[in-house]
């Protein structure tokens, strides 16, 4: 659907945001995802340039960080230690209630 709007359809677009809006709101709008878009790129390069210099370490693995953080072992526990208390109340809570009986009469 979107492979055959092309040149006139853009630009149909933009007339009618251009009236809805008027120049002033979407000249905003445009500078905030361009700021957005900068900000992007910047998270990507320094995540990159991390990486990089963690590699570049004398006698540190690539990933030396990552398996010799222990926070990380700590947190993943308490997530399965809370998806295990959150599945023994739910059991809990099933076998509590019980099944309606379908055969007395209603009044």
């Amino acid at each position: 659907m979107l492979n055959n709007i092309g040149l006139p359809g853009l630009l149909l677009i933009a007339v009618v945001l251009l009236v809805l809006f008027g120049r002033g709101k979407v000249s905003s709008l445009m500078g905030e995802v361009g700021k957005g878009i900068t900000a992007f790129k910047q998270g990507v390069k320094d995540g990159s340039d991390e990486i990089e210099r963690s590699a570049a370490e004398p006698g540190a693995a690539p990933d030396a960080r990552i398996t010799s953080d222990r926070s990380l072992d700590r947190t993943a526990d308490d997530v399965q230690a809370a998806a295990d208390r959150a599945r023994v109340r739910a059991d809990a809570a099933l076998r509590d209630v019980s099944p309606r009986d379908d055969t007395t009469p209603r009044s």
